[in-house]
């Protein structure tokens, strides 16, 4: 279905000002700070990653990626934003962007890719660790404080740091388009689906609704910090009628 998708480096400002009108295309509606071109430019020119996706000349999707250096002076990327066109969503564009992205890192020896979503969002974690193969070891809550946009639900941006690994075998795996080994002992963190309100994506939900997503988001802080004080990562979701799950086991299983 991305038959006719081209993944390649913009280098033009031409080319970032159509990544800054998408992105204010994709988050129009979720009220979001847009960034602005220049932020394009500095990581363009600064060892980041500024990656299109091309419908012929049209861009379709992007991702932002900027360089970072962790302890002991070892560099990595910070994956800023992947944004996709609504029209070419579950076409595997973002897989195609993520893919380019991990090849592009390598080429340079860049081993490490990072980057926060937010762990109410299933959908969003299924990719990030059951298809690409990241893994979460920290939780950071409230990372962007409260903000007014209806994304973020009138709740604190808590967040799970994905960990990329892109030489491991996890990913090499994930990359081939096979599922990665799960270890044969996790635990848990279940959410049962009465746990879930419908509307739990949009601002305008009813107030039982919205108390009941502070109270899962509480309970989500609280159960992965104490797994991830215990050395432990969360490495894959589940999703079956029992209602979904996030599987976490030690990381010296890997």
């Amino acid at each position: 279905m991305s038959d006719g998708i081209a993944i390649r480096k913009c280098h033009r400002m031409e080319e970032f000002e159509l990544c800054v009108a998408l992105q204010r295309e994709i988050w129009e509606e979720a009220e979001l700070e847009v960034e602005p071109a220049t932020l394009f430019v500095v990581a363009a020119h600064t060892g980041g990653q500024v990656l299109g996706a091309f419908d012929g000349e049209r861009l379709v999707g992007y991702t932002l990626a900027l360089a970072g250096v962790r302890e002991g002076g070892v560099p990595y990327l910070h994956s800023h934003m992947t944004g996709v066109q609504h029209a070419y969503r579950d076409r595997g564009v973002g897989r195609m962007l993520k893919l380019f992205q991990r090849d592009e890192a390598l080429s340079r020896d860049i081993r490490l890719i990072r980057w926060t979503f937010d762990p109410l969002e299933f959908r969003n974690a299924f990719f990030n660790l059951n298809r690409l193969g990241a893994i979460c070891r920290k939780y950071l809550p409230n990372l962007y404080g409260m903000t007014t946009s209806p994304l973020h639900r009138g709740l604190p941006t808590d967040r799970l740091l994905a960990e990329w690994q892109l030489d491991s075998p996890r990913v090499a795996v994930a990359a081939a388009g096979l599922a990665p080994q799960i270890p044969e002992f996790c635990v848990t963190i279940d959410m049962p689906p009465g746990d879930m309100p419908p509307d739990h994506g949009t601002s305008t939900a009813p107030r039982q609704e919205k108390q009941a997503m502070a109270s899962l988001q509480g309970r989500l802080r609280e159960q992965f910090t104490r797994y991830f004080n215990r050395e432990y990562a969360a490495v894959a979701v589940r999703n079956d009628p029992v209602g979904p799950a996030y599987l976490l086991c030690p990381w010296s299983d890997f």
